[in-house]
């Protein structure tokens, strides 16, 4: 394992500009001011909030693995919420003052895409409350064949 390479063996080279350009064509203009721009879609909106499958979420613009669905629960907050990342070195944690209130933003480690923010409210194993943006994410589901 190398610094660019996470424990689970995953790429963590940072993107250059070029290539989050040529990802983000793909984005819709809500994923683009969610994951680009830090922004956050309104609770009870997101298309991943109520799902129950089986499988791992991915960063939207760069598809790194970020959390496996055991991981996720229902922290009636309106976001999709886990306690567990897929691995820790996939999600980077900033100091967020903005809004008049401090928090901690994360993003993906590869893309540094806005996935949501942290707060040490969750549940068990970990006590933490991962609160992200359906917009920031992709799911893929574990093929049960």
């Amino acid at each position: 394992m190398n610094a660019t390479t996470s424990a689970s063996g995953h790429d963590l080279t940072p993107l250059t500009d070029e290539q989050k350009h040529t990802l983000a064509e793909k984005l819709n203009p809500e994923e683009k001011r969610v994951l680009l721009n830090q922004g956050t879609e309104p609770p009870f909106c997101g298309g991943l909030l109520d799902n129950k499958k089986d499988g791992i979420y991915l960063c939207k613009l760069c598809a790194l693995p970020l959390f496996n669905a055991n991981s996720k629960f229902d922290s009636g907050t309106g976001w999709p919420s886990f306690h567990s990342p897929f691995d820790p070195a996939h999600i980077r944690e900033i100091h967020d003052a903005s809004h008049g209130m401090v928090r901690v933003e994360i993003r993906c480690a590869r893309c540094d895409g806005h996935l949501g923010h942290v707060f040490p409210d969750g549940p068990a194993p970990t006590g933490q409350r991962y609160c992200l943006n359906s917009a920031s994410l992709d799911f893929e589901e574990t093929d049960k064949t």
